[in-house]
Formats: structure tokens, C-alpha cells, sequence
């Protein structure tokens, strides 16, 4: 993936986590938003990781005041920066 899509990506994601607040003034906005939250993250992040984060993320939108948690930049920067990291040292050692 190149570097453009990767940041486009974080935007996204700091926009859907910037969604999620909503429900902080509409409680009720979690009923629709929780699945879709779940659905948009296995999307954008493909395989295993993807589901579990899928998973994390309908849990964390229908917990009443865990919408705090920024989800879909966590998941970014673990796909993007931790991840990667963890790649490069593993070559390193080889």
C-alpha cells in the first residue's frame, strides 16, 4: 500500500472514530452504529485482525461510555506503525 492510501486510511478512521462521539448526544445512535462500526472495520482491515477488530469495535460502540476509545486509529496505528515495526525487527534478526 502506498504511503497517499495509508494516511487517507487514517483519515477515515479518525473520522469514524469522530463518529462514534455522536452517541455522547444521542445515546441511541449506538444501536445502528455498533454493528456498522464492526461492519466498516472488517472492511478496511482484511484477515484475522480485521475480525477481531471488528469484534472489539461492536463491543466497544455498545458499552455504554467506551466510545471514548478511538478503535479505528488504534487499529491503524497497529497495522500501520506497531506492526510494521514488528516486521522490520524480525527481518533484522534473520
Amino acid at each position: 500500500m502506498d504511503t497517499e492510501n495509508k494516511y487517507k486510511k487514517l483519515a477515515v478512521s479518525i473520522l469514524l472514530d469522530a463518529a462514534g462521539y455522536i452517541s455522547f448526544i444521542f445515546p441511541l445512535f449506538d444501536i445502528a452504529w455498533a454493528p456498522l462500526s464492526a461492519y466498516l472495520m472488517t472492511k478496511m482491515y482484511k484477515g484475522r485482525t480485521g475480525k477481531i477488530a471488528g469484534a472489539i469495535a461492536f463491543i466497544e460502540e455498545a458499552m455504554p461510555m467506551l466510545d471514548i476509545i478511538p478503535t479505528f486509529t488504534l487499529m491503524w496505528l497497529y497495522s500501520y506503525v506497531f506492526k510494521t515495526q514488528e516486521t522490520i525487527i524480525e527481518v533484522s534478526n534473520n
